[in-house]
């Protein structure tokens, strides 16, 4: 008989949670693993004396489901979705509801679109942020793909979505790709987030010597003002935790930074669609510099490494840096929403900029305090050009500017590497500066392979070429 309202493919940690989360909100669910002896390991254990039903098969578990079929898929990104697919849409009848949870590149959600638009079933790409946690009490959901699936995954998704202001931290992204879109560069503002903490950790903690008890206080006392935020919150949690020798572990973790992928899409569509994606960029590049662990090992003993004490007092260094840290995490956010503007413009799915801000708010890695400031200055002008030229943003950034800037140079003059905030300093100055040097970089293009350029003293659009080896 069919009586589960919706179905789950993939009982990884991620897969389990969120049927238990299913659950917990009164909804039945019928899960399914390849693996038959992890779904009864699932049932006998987490989800024991559940009413979540166990399936060994996908026609065992398709017939389980309530017309429209609903059945959510977690399982690993890439040629898995695509398999599990041919195997999964003969079982389905029009109107049925696929929904990929996976982290899919929003280009592979686009074809799966358009290929089950074709025999009749609909498709949601739906991004999901929180981690395991989030799963199960509450995560960030980005869905997106056939609108008409919507109304019917709205209930399920909203009840398992964290609150935030009573408010469910999910929202219709828009066609397509567009929720997974969405959760790409959430992926990337992400990559400059845990970046730019990085940075501020290791000026506090290399530049002043400050032991991790006097860093977790003050992680902890930047989490009570503008920094709030889930990555400043648990940065405080790690500097607290100790070893089995009582030395801080944080202190003996590689420094050897992984990536699963995101950040790198993330900063390749920005590429394509030319966006200035300067900070993010720096980020994931310097977690691929990390990597080189023993490559850096050779280079620190060979060029040398050791810089100089921070100048000045404690309080004044540590000023500095939280304003540099709060000034380069805006950049951050305005960098990520002009890469989505930039896609709506390529793609037209119709994002909803203020929505996106309010889901990120619960549930997910990069809820901050200042994402109610993004919903609100988009609900104010929903067509605004960039975060920095909003009154909250630019008057933020005009009271960190001094300390970002002092940050940054006591970082360049004692050896201790900024990438992240480095590089949103410069964007805000390149950004605001009224004439940049492009005009030598038009003229020499122009030279050596007769580009052409625009006058200043000529209409847009008005190109030219001249001999730029004609001496007098």
């Amino acid at each position: 008989m069919s009586h589960a309202d919706i179905g789950l493919i993939g009982l990884a940690v991620m897969g389990q949670n969120l049927a238990l989360n299913i659950n917990d909100k009164g909804f039945k669910v019928a899960v399914y693993n390849r693996t038959a002896s992890k779904t009864a390991a699932f049932l006998q254990g987490p989800a024991a004396g559940s009413a979540i039903v166990a399936t060994t098969s996908l026609q065992e578990l398709v017939a389980c489901l309530k017309p429209p079929r609903k059945v959510l898929l977690m399982v690993k990104a890439g040629t898995a979705v695509d398999a599990l697919l041919d195997q999964l849409i003969p079982l389905l009848a029009p109107g049925d509801i696929i929904i990929d949870g996976g982290n899919s590149h929003f280009q592979d959600t686009e074809r799966r679109c358009s290929r089950l638009e074709k025999i009749g079933l609909l498709y949601i790409g739906c991004g999901i942020s929180g981690g395991e946690e989030g799963a199960r009490h509450g995560p960030s959901l980005m869905p997106g793909g056939h609108r008409s699936a919507w109304p019917a995954v709205q209930p399920v998704l909203e009840a398992i979505a964290a609150q935030a202001d009573g408010e469910p931290c999910c929202r219709w992204m828009g066609d397509g790709g567009a929720g997974h879109y969405v959760k790409m560069v959430h992926n990337g503002i992400e990559y400059g987030d845990m970046q730019l903490i990085a940075e501020a950790y290791q000026l506090l903690h290399d530049g002043l010597g400050l032991p991790a008890e006097r860093l977790q206080e003050i992680f902890r006392d930047w989490n009570r003002g503008p920094l709030d935020s889930y990555l400043v919150e648990i940065t405080g949690r790690i500097l607290g935790v100790r070893d089995t020798d009582g030395q801080p572990l944080l202190d003996k973790v590689l420094d050897a930074a992984g990536q699963k992928g995101t950040g790198r899409w993330t900063v390749a569509s920005a590429l394509e669609l030319g966006v200035p994606l300067t900070l993010i960029a720096e980020a994931v590049f310097a977690r691929t510099l990390s990597a080189r662990h023993e490559e850096r090992q050779r280079a620190a003993r060979q060029l040398g490494s050791s810089g100089q004490r921070l100048e000045g007092g404690e309080n004044e260094v540590v000023t500095a840096v939280h304003d540099a840290l709060y000034a380069a995490k805006l950049v951050s956010y305005a960098q990520g929403f002009m890469l989505l503007r930039a896609a709506e413009e390529a793609y037209g799915w119709g994002l909803p900029y203020r929505d996106i801000a309010l889901t990120w708010r619960g549930g997910c890695i990069i809820r901050s305090a200042f994402l109610n400031h993004i919903a609100r200055a988009f609900a104010k002008n929903p067509e605004l050009e960039n975060l920095l030229l909003d009154d909250f943003f630019s008057t933020a950034l005009g009271k960190a500017e001094s300390g970002w800037r002092q940050t940054v140079v006591l970082g360049s003059r004692h050896v201790i590497p900024l990438p992240a905030m480095a590089a949103g300093l410069t964007f805000y100055d390149g950004y605001r500066c009224r004439r940049l040097p492009a005009n030598l970089l038009q003229a020499q293009r122009d030279l050596f392979g007769a580009h052409q350029y625009e006058r200043r003293d000529a209409p847009r659009g008005t190109f030219f070429h001249s001999d730029w080896n004609d001496q007098p």
